[in-house]
């Protein structure tokens, strides 16, 4: 039978594993941990001794896992993880959250959506540090050490919990110099004879589906430009290169501004969930107070 004083230790060794599996080297896993090179040493070959199982390969110059150590490694970051959060909710739980805080999310979502209520955050949490990654491409959890990544559209990966915010509408806008050119489409099906400005984060660019109450209609586009930022998408109408999809939130001041105007105006995209994706469940406190905080503040 596995006491509670043994199954303690069993998880300390796994936490000691994963700080030398990830520096590989035992000086530098001291360095972080501040326990001395020795006891890391013992602990380790204790470890393998009770696995049965060689978890590194040691040379007088190197440190290397292997192939079982490296399976080993998967295993036990996320259950070292775990624990450490579970330690983390208790001692939150009388406390306000507080410790540093790594988001992911695309850049004109950062900049439009999360910049104008950040500020209400930080003042409510004075005790959590952030650092916002602001990028195209979504984010690789383990390599960039990301706590909560924003994603827009469908979240396919099943191993990861992703938690709906919200849903972003995407409407048709052109510049009134286009229109004055081209004329103004009447239904769905004439964009193909029209310039289209491409999104190239779109899985398909230059197939767009668009939607009026129950009726879906899907129409091949086409256009000089193709951009994967929204800015310069709205830029592209702006300047009369094209037709654009673009959330309203974004197009607005453009609109007010007489730069571009609505087209098509019965039809637009279905909307685009927006979810905040994690790698677990159980969270830390300061990243379930900023998923929470965002899903009640966001205005899409």
């Amino acid at each position: 039978m596995t006491t509670r004083s043994s199954a303690a230790m069993a998880l300390q060794d796994m936490a000691l594993f994963v700080e030398v599996a990830r520096a590989l080297s035992f000086t530098r896993a001291s360095d972080l941990s501040g326990i001395p090179i020795a006891t890391l040493s013992r602990r380790i070959a204790a470890l393998e001794k009770r696995v049965a199982v060689r978890l590194f390969e040691r040379t007088t110059r190197r440190l290397v896992l292997t192939e079982p150590g490296k399976r080993y490694l998967e295993r036990c970051e996320r259950i070292v993880q775990e624990a450490g959060i579970a330690h983390e909710v208790l001692k939150e739980a009388a406390e306000l959250p507080s410790g540093h805080l790594r988001v992911s999310m695309p850049v004109e979502f950062g900049l439009i959506h999360v910049a104008s209520v950040i500020d209400e955050f930080a003042q409510r949490y004075p005790d959590i540090t952030m650092e916002l990654d602001l990028s195209p491409r979504p984010a690789n959890f383990v390599d960039e050490n990301v706590d909560v990544s924003i994603r827009l559209g469908e979240v396919r990966d099943q191993s990861l919990i992703a938690r709906r915010l919200g849903s972003a509408a995407r409407l048709l806008y052109a510049s009134p110099s286009y229109l004055a050119r081209r004329g103004e489409p009447g239904h769905p099906t004439e964009l193909s004879e029209h310039d289209c400005v491409l999104q190239s984060y779109m899985t398909q660019p230059t197939s767009w589906c668009l939607v009026c109450g129950d009726t879906s209609i899907d129409v091949d586009v086409q256009g000089r430009f193709s951009t994967n930022n929204v800015s310069m998408t709205l830029k592209f109408a702006e300047q009369g290169y094209g037709i654009a999809a673009l959330s309203p939130f974004v197009a607005r001041p453009a609109c007010e501004a007489g730069a571009i105007r609505r087209v098509l105006d019965d039809w637009s995209f279905p909307a685009m969930p927006v979810h905040a994706v994690m790698t677990s469940r159980m969270v830390p406190a300061r990243v379930r107070v900023f998923v929470e905080f965002l899903a009640a503040r966001l205005t899409m």
